[in-house]
């Protein structure tokens, strides 16, 4: 979450690449995000040299150790002249960036081949150079800044939320993430992935938790084919390959792939999929994978997304995926269908309602988070549900931070449902079974469920009441007749 401070030195950078010349929205964010990677890198290198110096080992580096590459190094080119670090970027690092990756194939190098340094002159450049130095003076290492950026940008934009293009907040993604406590072992695909903030977040916990303990196998599999991404927009390709470069996933499958089209026909394959799909939206029917209108035959992308998930689980594989609350309760036949799907075919675990708040200032939808299990022969008794009314931040536009967080609850009491037997339904979380879902048409939202327990309140007997009145309208005539005196002095 950007902080005013921040938020007004990305404002100052916009406006410089504004005012030099760059007027497309898109090419002012994707050109200030290869320069916060270049940025970054050195960032990664003089990490990579104060371990080397520590342990007294050689360690790969990112740039070549030659004058020539450390030229390259933002530390070393951001204090000469403007002419020159213009020089440098766009005919040195700009091409490095793009092939560094060596291997054609890899997602970075396939999605930077594209890629085009824009910067219109040497002083723009410098002036965002500037900027970005006096923006990381500011404690944003841990920000997932590629992403804010891009989130802010947009919703600088008013167009935020148009494609479903927001992110989801990190503590969100952190949250959803521990739900599911994904291991060393497993395949994880979010495959709506955006910035991969989600990918992001499977690999930060995964290293948190397993470090000290991963073998080389799978450390290899972290590298490489334990992650997978697909996106529709190429710029968004492009971030995901470097957000995930920089936390050491160097070879992860990141795709242009319409996922619920027939383009897409992976089955039976992840342990893991965390995603926050499309809202709102509609395909064309003709594209749509017939095996997803199987489940629930509609147009609309929250609900062929959820089809999909199961599609692309293997069976014991899990998911923790976003929807809006009208796939909760909608009544249409494909809504229907879906939950009971999962319902009756598969474990549903777990329905999170999270407050309207939460995407603001992009977007003011109400959502929930599902978790749930592939079985193929069902497994649902009962569902946990969890009202949740705080994450840390407020809920109006400024989303500033606050004490009041539901998120560690949450995750203490999902990690221990057998203390949830005996809860309420007037409490903040609760167990419904299936029978009563299966009764409601498979409704899923927990206002059908949960109990509103009204204070009672006693009120004084009507002659009291009169009394108290009457008493209130002679002090109102003693008081009007002391004012008239005053007036008539």
């Amino acid at each position: 979450m950007l902080t005013g401070n921040i938020r007004n030195k990305v404002d100052k950078i916009w406006t410089d690449m504004w005012a030099g010349g760059i007027t497309n929205p898109l090419t002012v964010i994707e050109q200030l995000t290869y320069l916060m990677f270049i940025r970054s890198l050195d960032e990664k290198e003089l990490e990579i040299e104060s371990a080397e110096a520590l342990s007294g080992e050689s360690l790969q580096k990112i740039f070549p150790q030659t004058e020539d590459g450390q030229d390259m190094r933002w530390s070393k080119f951001k204090t000469k002249d403007s002419r020159i670090i213009y020089d440098i970027v766009g005919t040195k690092v700009f091409p490095f960036i793009k092939t560094m990756n060596g291997e054609s194939q890899s997602a970075f190098s396939r999605y930077m081949q594209d890629a085009m340094f824009l910067i219109p002159t040497p002083q723009v450049l410098q002036k965002i150079i500037t900027g970005l130095d006096e923006l990381y003076e500011y404690d944003i290492k841990d920000l997932d800044m590629q992403g804010d950026v891009y989130e802010y940008m947009l919703g600088k934009l008013s167009q935020a939320g148009t494609n479903g293009q927001f992110r989801t907040p990190k503590q969100i993604r952190d949250m959803m993430v521990r739900l599911l406590a994904p291991t060393p072992d497993d395949k994880i695909c979010d495959p709506a992935c955006g910035t991969a903030g989600f990918l992001v977040s499977c690999a930060e916990y995964i290293r948190e938790k397993f470090e000290t303990e991963m073998s080389s196998e799978q450390w290899e599999h972290f590298s490489g084919d334990m992650f997978t991404g697909f996106d529709t927009d190429r710029t968004m390709l492009r971030l995901s390959a470097m957000n995930l470069m920089l936390h050491s996933i160097t070879q992860p499958r990141i795709d242009y792939v319409d996922s619920v089209s027939k383009q897409n026909s992976i089955s039976s394959t992840y342990d893991i999929v965390l995603a926050n799909p499309p809202f709102t939206g509609t395909v064309d029917e003709e594209s749509i994978n017939d095996n997803l209108k199987a489940v629930c035959s509609t147009k609309k992308t929250e609900l062929l997304f959820v089809a999909l998930f199961l599609r692309m689980l293997r069976k014991g594989g899990r998911c923790s995926c976003i929807v809006p609350d009208g796939v909760l309760f909608g009544t249409t036949k494909a809504h229907k269908a879906l939950r009971k799907e999962l319902v009756e075919n598969h474990q549903l675990q777990a329905v999170i309602s999270m407050p309207s708040g939460v995407f603001k200032p992009y977007a003011g939808v109400s959502t929930a988070v599902l978790v749930f299990t592939k079985t193929g022969a069902g497994g649902t008794d009962k569902v946990w549900f969890y009202d949740m009314k705080a994450d840390g931040y407020s809920l109006d536009d400024k989303r500033t931070p606050i004490e009041a967080n539901d998120i560690p609850d949450i995750l203490a009491r999902f990690h221990n449902l057998e203390g949830e037997a005996d809860r309420k339904p007037t409490e903040q979380s609760f167990f419904v079974k299936k029978s009563a879902i299966a009764a409601n048409d498979y409704d899923l939202s927990i206002n059908r469920y949960k109990e509103v327990v009204y204070e009672k309140v006693e009120y004084d007997a009507p002659d009291v009441i009169m009394a108290r009145l009457d008493e209130l309208t002679i002090n109102i005539a003693s008081k009007m007749e002391e004012l008239r005196g005053l007036i008539g002095e």
